[in-house]
């Protein structure tokens, strides 16, 4: 340790565990003590972790790829992440983002929107329904539109995806048939795939295909799931229809309040620095934004839905739910685009009114709401 470097402060822990049993049970609990210790804070977890959540923290975190690398970090341990461009690390990761990147940019996934919009017609609910189960089915459509023109066995897509929407510790269990039978199904469509969809895309783009747009459909499934949830919660809180123009401004403020990613990771590769603290070789770092999302000194009255916030753009590293950098979420516009569509058609086809819900926060694999979401 320099002479500078002091040790990072801490939340209270529970020997002989430390933190490994808050973090299982009331991980969002643990990092709102950890944050009122200060804007980095160490855990005891079954490794040392360093968590931050300030701008400086985020910006240091999420633009040195050679310090802060994606190989032995969270998303190894679930099988629906661990490949593809989400775990590699430079250069394989520059070359293979280069490659995959043409299709996912919000002008080439525009010819998309048509086909999107149809398919969420098709789907519009009727009389009293749980958001919840319904984004999850709506999305599930949305990405069999968008990665195979609708033509893949919904069946094998639902069970695939299954196990995001159970408790832990169902996202992160191995399962190598159900992995296998995704793949064949995967290669098959490989060899028919239709120009304009995104498996074809990919399939040109001369990386593996199956892998990566395995990755791509447990990525972006339940993240966008949950997000739709609580955009038509908020929706239905709305006393007046939300102009189209604003659109945008609701999804940014849901997006802000209900970060999917809650906690990002990175393991350190050598010893740096970070506010006069010593941050290890080896060192699990993780970035919240759930934390960054919350924190007063950045948002006034955080915890308020408020979507005129973004009238303006958020100052860097503030608003950070598909992370930042190089490493941004390679789905963020077709996220969007799903969220943006289905916003687009609910406010035109219906009026939507909250009956009841439990919209607070749980934390697992994602950030989904503590119960059902009940809208007419």
């Amino acid at each position: 340790m320099t002479p500078l470097a002091r040790p990072f402060p801490q939340p209270q822990t529970r020997p002989p565990v430390g933190h490994l049993g808050r973090w299982g049970t009331e991980p969002l609990d643990l990092l709102e003590e950890g944050a009122r210790t200060g804007p980095a804070f160490a855990l005891r977890l079954w490794r040392r972790a360093v968590v931050g959540y300030s701008p400086d923290w985020n910006r240091m975190v999420l633009r040195d790829l050679d310090t802060f690398r994606s190989a032995g970090s969270l998303s190894r341990l679930t099988p629906y992440l661990a490949g593809g461009v989400v775990r590699a690390d430079d250069p394989a990761h520059h070359r293979q983002r280069s490659a995959l990147n043409p299709p996912f940019r919000h002008d080439a996934l525009s010819a998309l929107r048509p086909a999107l919009t149809m398919a969420v017609r098709q789907a519009l609910p009727t009389g009293e329904f749980d958001a919840v189960p319904w984004a999850a089915g709506v999305v599930r459509r949305l990405l069999a539109v968008a990665f195979f023109g609708g033509r893949f066995p919904e069946p094998l897509l639902a069970e695939f995806l299954a196990p995001l929407d159970r408790d832990f510790p169902a996202p992160f269990l191995r399962r190598p048939w159900l992995f296998r039978r995704m793949n064949r199904a995967l290669a098959r469509s490989l060899q028919v795939a239709e120009a304009g969809t995104l498996l074809a895309a990919v399939r040109d783009s001369g990386e593996d295909a199956i892998e990566q747009v395995r990755v791509a459909l447990g990525a972006a499934y339940d993240t966008t799931a949950h997000t739709l949830a609580w955009l038509l919660w908020h929706l239905a809180a709305r006393p007046q229809p939300v102009p189209a123009a604003e659109h945008r401004q609701l999804l940014d403020e849901t997006l802000r309040l209900y970060p999917a990613g809650w906690v990002g990771s990175r393991v350190c590769s050598r010893d740096t620095e970070f506010g006069g603290h010593l941050v290890t070789a080896g060192t699990l770092v993780l970035y919240s934004p759930y934390l960054t999302h919350r924190d007063a000194g950045l948002w006034p009255d955080p915890l308020c839905f408020r979507p005129e916030r973004f009238a303006r753009p958020p100052a860097a590293f503030t608003f950070i739910p598909f992370a930042a950098g190089a490493r941004r979420c390679l789905g963020m516009h077709l996220a969007r685009l799903l969220l943006l569509t289905v916003l687009e058609v609910v406010s035109h086809e219906r009026t939507l009114v909250q009956v009841r819900g439990e919209p607070r926060p749980r934390a697992g694999l994602t950030l989904a709401p503590s119960g059902p979401l009940v809208l007419r």
